[in-house]
């Protein structure tokens, strides 16, 4: 019985210092306590100061620079249709032909009339010549050699008026060919074959419309043109020449042809408080359509100042900050307030000084007060100007 209990006690003896180096090395490699991970990374660039252009992103609309509304000008029944819809087409091509019959034949009856009236001019002059050597030997009194001479008159003006309708019956008969008055895009065909066009008013049948170049019309606000007017003649703004202009399609797709800023209106509209202007722009692709709404960029002038990439300036509540590092690699907010942007820079009139460092990546990870790691990249050329290609000419 003594010699079971030793063994019994020598077994627990055992099996608790094999549960006790257990639980030691269970402690040591417990995942309770965990490495704190690195700060995050964060990467920022300097800002620079560099001449710049004044941009503005302001809505336009396009608008053909040529368009013509196709109307029959002669009543006429429509006999053919001879073009296709939405085609190209010269200027002059033969679009509609209307049945003629009835505008001939009224051309016939003028020529009828005319070889009348030419006929009764040639009676007229030869009375006339007779009385002449008539009256001298007193054969016809004066009266009636003025008679015969106002009756000559009288015919020679007949002769006119008919020669007058002749003409308008041969136009009249032309206009039974409608052609094209202007090159373009045809549209549509308003009316069908079998159709009576211009009984009582002109019929508009299609419109022709010029696409290349293209127009597009848009506005700038009436307080952005007074500020851009003040900084010119402050000398803080010089004028572009010519103005850089450019369109922005869908999903910020860029046109990749440049416009040309032809017209800018002298009066603000009082009902839009905006003023007026109008660019042309090449369109030899036909990608731009009348009616379509774009984007317009536009750089009228160009100025110096401190610039710093656009995707580094945050828009709150509060207004425009950029966020920075400081001694201690802590994250630190700065408010700025730009003055407009150019290309992918912001213009920042006041907050920054040039070489001052401001996050451009790993913004959403960096928080105001959190510890990042701050790599530099290097500088964008101070003296390259962030000036869109200018309008071709």
């Amino acid at each position: 019985m003594v010699r079971f209990c030793t063994h019994v006690s020598a077994a627990m003896l055992l099996l608790f210092l094999l549960n006790g180096c257990s639980n030691s090395d269970g402690e040591k490699n417990s995942p309770g306590k965990t490495a704190a991970p690195p700060p995050p990374e964060v990467e920022r660039v300097a800002a620079v100061r560099k001449t710049v252009a004044l941009q503005q992103v302001v809505p336009g609309r396009l608008q053909a620079v040529r368009s013509a509304e196709v109307r029959a000008r002669v009543e006429g029944v429509v006999e053919k249709i001879l073009f296709r819809e939405g085609s190209d087409i010269k200027s002059g091509a033969l679009l509609y032909q209307l049945d003629d019959r009835t505008l001939a034949s009224q051309e016939r009856s003028a020529q009828a009339a005319l070889e009348r009236a030419i006929a009764a001019r040639q009676l007229s002059k030869q009375t006339v010549e007779r009385y002449k050597q008539l009256v001298g030997k007193e054969a016809v009194s004066r009266q009636e050699y003025d008679q015969a001479e106002a009756q000559y008159k009288k015919e020679a003006a007949e002769v006119s008026a008919a020669e007058a309708a002749l003409q308008r019956a041969r136009i009249d008969r032309e206009y039974a060919h409608i052609t094209a008055p202007i090159e373009g895009r045809v549209g549509r065909s308003l009316v069908t074959e079998g159709a009576l066009v211009g009984q009582k008013e002109p019929t508009h049948l299609t419109t022709i419309e010029q696409l290349d170049p293209i127009r597009v019309n848009f506005t700038q606000s009436g307080p952005d043109w007074f500020r851009l007017q003040q900084a010119l003649r402050s000398g803080s703004a010089k004028a572009l020449e010519p103005v850089a202009i450019r369109l922005l399609l869908e999903g910020e797709q860029s046109y990749p042809h440049a416009g040309q800023l032809n017209f800018t209106d002298m009066a603000i509209d009082p009902q839009t408080g905006a003023v007026a202007l109008r660019a042309e722009f090449p369109n030899p692709e036909r990608m731009l359509l009348p009616g379509q709404f774009v984007r317009v960029q536009l750089a009228l002038a160009s100025s110096e100042g401190i610039t710093v990439p656009q995707k580094a300036v945050q828009t709150t509540a509060q207004g425009q900050t950029v966020l920075m590092v400081d001694e201690q690699n802590k994250v630190i907010p700065r408010p700025v307030q730009t003055g407009g942007f150019s290309g992918q820079d912001w213009l920042i009139s006041e907050g920054l000084q040039e070489g001052e460092r401001v996050i451009v990546s790993g913004i959403q990870k960096a928080r105001p007060g959190s510890i990042v790691t701050a790599k530099d990249l290097p500088a964008p050329s101070p003296t390259a100007a962030s000036t869109p290609p200018a309008a071709n000419r």
